[in-house]
This record gives structure tokens, C-alpha cells and sequence, in this order.
């Protein structure tokens, strides 16, 4: 059976979810809500279920307990890892704690997003139009790497601004309101994500390249994975890896859908059995 949690904010509280099942899952996966990472985990957990067979749970966290969840050995697997910016101040911590089975996407970035209409083109100019911006960045979930990044773009441009946290689903629907009504708007964006494929979006320039260069998004297991889980199911996650278009595809898929992600996930897989094929090899 698939079990699907609400997000929760303390490791304590994640250890009552893995322990309050009738069954334990063969597997646990943790993921934060990100667009990306939710369709990612899903995905993955279609393939467990229909290609081994296996029970598994998917457990939506923020990204500090993602990571120390991981770390304890309470999570098996994390598909959503961000490395070496977003979640490098995580790997510091929990890196000699855990095994990076490598990227699952290449390419991924981060930093502040404007609309296109939005005459400026760098971090360093949002000062001059402080009030066009209501002196706000939107943010999302506090534990997040890019919001720990934008407090020291904060500092380090000196902005006059505050950012607001909130949540990528609450960051979105203000960034759709401000883009129809044409007004001035900076939010924390990072690609991959849909947004991207919906307006007409720019990424300011960062010369003190506060939120680094492109990264990737890497699959990351707890210690012992390798050696718990039958060799063709720790092969597949080796070989777990989305394209662009691939993850793109899956991400609108959630979005426009009216049935759940696992429900879309088990579709995406079908529909997309020549690249499941490659991952089972």
C-alpha cells in the first residue's frame, strides 16, 4: 500500500509517522514540496510499487529534517538532494552520515526571479526600485537552502528588503497574480519548475554568485542501503536519472491534473516505458 504524510516540521514527529503503520513500508522516502522533488519521489515510488513490488512510503518534510531523517537511518532514500549550494550547508553536516548515489538531473538553479517585464537585470539594482517591490522578496519554507542564500544576498548586497516565507505553492500563486496584473514582483525561483514554462520569467544577475552556479540534484541513500536492498533495486537507483523534458512533462502532469500524484506518476510511467526500461537495467 502506498501511504502518502503531511508535511511535518521536527524529527521527533517523523519518527511517530515511520512508526505509526500497521505495516512497515519495504521502503521510505522523504522529499520536501518542491515541485520537482514531488514528482520525482512519485515516480519512483510508481516504479517500486509496480516493477518490485514493494510497499512504500513517501514522507513530506522540510529539508533539515529530510536530511537528518536520512542521516539517522528513519529515511532510506532522498531524491530531492541539491548539491553543492542549496543543500550544501546540509551535506556539511550530514555528508559522512549518508551515500551519494550521484545526480538524478543536471542543470538545476537558483536565485531571485523576476517577470520579464520587470526593467532591471541584476541583484544590484533592487535597491533603486525598492518601493516598486513593496521592499519584499517572496519566499518559501524557512528550512529551504535558497532562503538561507537569500538572507545572505540580504546582507552581502545590503538590500533594504525583508523576505517572506511561505511555501513554493503560496510563492507561485502571488507570482501569477503579480504577472496578470503586470506589477513588480522578486521571488525565490529555481529551475526545474513549471513557472518557468508559464511566464515569462528572468533570473537576476548575481555577480557575487551568492546562490552559485548551476548545480545538479543528486539521489542519496542512508548507510547500509547497499548492502539492506536486493542488488537490481539499489541498480535502479543508480541509474534513476530524468532529463529536462522528462521531469518538465511530469511536473505539468501534476499541475493539471485532478487525481493524485500517484495516480499521474503510475501514467507518466507507462506512457514513458522505454526510459523506466533504462532505469531497470
Amino acid at each position: 500500500m502506498f501511504k502518502h504524510k503531511l508535511s511535518i516540521a521536527v524529527i521527533t514527529v517523523l519518527m511517530m509517522a515511520l512508526s505509526s503503520g500497521a505495516m512497515a513500508a519495504d521502503i521510505t522516502i522523504g522529499y520536501v514540496e518542491w515541485d520537482c522533488a514531488i514528482s520525482q519521489t512519485h515516480i519512483v515510488g510508481a516504479v517500486m510499487e509496480e516493477h518490485f513490488d514493494m510497499d512504500v512510503e513517501l514522507i513530506s518534510v522540510d529539508a533539515g529534517v529530510m536530511w537528518t531523517g536520512l542521516a539517522e537511518g528513519d529515511l532510506d532514500v532522498i531524491l530531492a538532494a541539491w548539491l553543492p549550494v542549496t543543500h550544501g550547508h546540509y551535506w556539511d553536516s550530514y555528508g559522512d552520515d549518508v551515500v551519494d548515489l550521484g545526480p538524478n538531473y543536471e542543470g538545476a538553479r537558483i536565485g531571485l526571479v523576476v517577470p520579464e517585464y520587470v526593467p532591471i537585470d541584476s541583484i544590484e539594482e533592487m535597491n533603486d526600485y525598492a518601493a516598486e517591490f513593496a521592499n519584499l522578496i517572496y519566499g518559501i519554507d524557512p528550512g529551504a537552502g535558497i532562503m538561507s542564500a537569500t538572507d545572505d544576498a540580504i546582507v552581502d548586497y545590503n538590500l533594504n528588503f525583508s523576505v517572506l516565507d511561505s511555501s513554493d505553492a503560496a510563492m507561485t500563486i502571488q507570482l501569477g497574480q503579480a504577472y496578470e496584473a503586470e506589477d513588480w514582483i522578486v521571488v525565490t525561483g529555481w529551475t526545474p519548475h513549471w513557472k518557468f514554462g508559464t511566464y515569462d520569467l528572468k533570473f537576476l544577475d548575481d555577480p557575487q554568485n551568492i546562490y552559485g552556479d548551476a548545480e545538479n540534484i543528486h539521489t542519496v541513500v542512508r548507510e547500509g542501503f547497499e548492502d539492506d536492498f536486493a542488488d537490481d533495486v539499489v541498480a535502479f537507483f543508480n541509474n534513476y536519472y530524468l532529463t529536462d523534458a522528462e521531469l518538465s512533462d511530469m511536473m505539468n502532469a501534476v499541475r493539471e491534473a485532478d487525481v493524485g500524484e500517484l495516480e499521474v506518476a503510475h501514467q507518466w510511467i507507462e506512457e514513458n516505458a522505454d526510459v523506466v526500461a533504462e532505469w531497470l537495467q
